[in-house]
């Protein structure tokens, strides 16, 4: 007969309780049947262990346990109850003996259900990261994220590749998403990200301002994911799960970033004729074809990510402050609160919706002018600024000139306009 250890004779203990065959638990452990008879006769013969019949240390304070239950209800913490004993009533027992008697004297809590819940087309979608370390890109082996948007209707779920999470790359794999989905839902539910909830988690978190402004120009509403709540994104946590199996990039060199989007855009496509859509019992590729035009159309141009955001006023000379710098915009604005964005080379002022000024960004200029800004009629609100005189002209000309090509005939004319 063969000689079993401790954890297969209460792996046959076990399922013995749970009605399995005999045969069925020989099957499983590598033994004869008649050996799982032998053990289970063992345990049923075996004499009760006299531990059992002692009086549980914490049943003497029975009263005061069902006192503290009555006052927190069903959803009572035990190391709380614990610690209280000890301090309130001289308890000297343990945790565990606390934990055994409390299993015994009351029911076990009611077992939660979940409601599951199908979105209808173009309400919802749903974004995650996915860390791959170690992919071969031009030779040499670096980190990737993949961003994966799940459309919650038709499962259709776009990747896109990205060597950094920060806001720049949280926005920009935003828009690639979106542009390979073909539109945008009413909500996109997040996880609580830095780039998306920047204090607290789920419906209590602090929206991250430059992602809540995003939102705003992309029409849709932010979704912050409950805190340990997995199954809340269900979705995109599956999706993701298959993307590190069957369309892992690690298991090939690649030539550059360029080439392994266009082979994921590939297998996305293929995944989605492959696939069926619970909701539809269609193709998830049919389901998504029928769910596009119920989504929000993508803006044209497409909005430039950023990753920081101010709220100006425009001054009397038409500047606004940003990052150390100022910046001119229209002289309409004067006196106007502006948003001011920082994107990736440029720093974008808007009034409303509309972009009214561009400049570069981290320049060596801390003011940085546009003379077009200061031109113009005067409006109802503001008086347009002074023309320039001769002066100011031939100074911009001679400015504007590479210093080679300034002759002393401009410098003549010059003097001469000054006197």
């Amino acid at each position: 007969m063969a000689k079993l250890n401790t954890e297969a004779r209460m792996t046959i203990k076990t399922l013995a309780r749970k009605g399995v065959p005999n045969t069925q638990i020989a099957d499983m452990l590598g033994v004869t049947e008649g050996t799982v008879r032998y053990q289970r006769r063992q345990m049923a013969e075996a004499p009760v262990d006299g531990r059992s019949l002692q009086p549980q240390r914490a049943a003497l304070y029975a009263v005061a346990i069902a006192y503290w239950r009555e006052q927190r209800g069903e959803a009572v913490n035990l190391a709380e109850l614990h610690v209280w004993l000890e301090r309130e009533h001289g308890y000297t027992g343990s945790l565990r003996s606390i934990q055994r008697y409390y299993g015994r004297a009351y029911p076990p809590p009611k077992v939660r259900a979940r409601r599951r819940v199908e979105t209808p087309p173009g309400a919802q979608s749903q974004v995650d990261w996915a860390h791959f370390p170690g992919i071969i890109i031009g030779g040499e082996r670096c980190d990737l994220y993949g961003f994966r948007l799940v459309l919650s209707h038709s499962r259709y779920a776009p990747v896109v590749w990205s060597t950094g999470k920060d806001q720049l790359a949280w926005h920009r794999c935003h828009n690639e998403a979106l542009r390979r989905a073909g539109g945008v839902t009413a909500t996109i539910r997040v996880d609580n990200e830095k780039t998306a909830v920047v204090r607290g988690a789920g419906a209590w978190g602090v929206i991250n301002p430059s992602y809540r402004s995003y939102a705003r120009l992309m029409r849709f509403h932010i979704d912050a994911c409950a805190p340990r709540q997995p199954q809340a994104k269900g979705k995109v946590e599956r999706n993701v799960r298959s993307h590190r199996g069957s369309a892992n990039p690690k298991f090939q060199a690649w030539r550059d970033l360029e080439e392994l989007q266009a082979w994921s855009d590939e297998q996305v496509e293929l995944d989605a004729r492959r696939r069926q859509c619970p909701s539809t019992g269609t193709t998830v590729q049919e389901a998504w074809e029928a769910e596009k035009p119920l989504l929000t159309p993508l803006p044209e141009p497409m909005w430039e990510p950023f990753d920081l955001l101010a709220t100006r006023r425009v001054s009397l000379d038409c500047l606004v402050s940003f990052e150390s710098r100022r910046y001119s915009v229209p002289f309409a604005l004067t006196g106007e609160s502006v948003e001011v964005r920082g994107c990736a080379e440029t720093v974008q002022v808007l009034h409303g919706r509309q972009i009214v000024a561009v400049h570069r960004r981290h320049t060596d200029a801390r003011l940085i002018i546009d003379r077009a800004h200061y031109d113009g009629e005067s409006t109802l609100r503001v008086q347009a600024p002074t023309p320039l005189g001769k002066m100011g002209r031939r100074i911009h000309e001679l400015a504007s000139m590479p210093v080679e090509h300034r002759s002393i005939e401009l410098y003549h004319a010059l003097a001469e306009v000054a006197r």
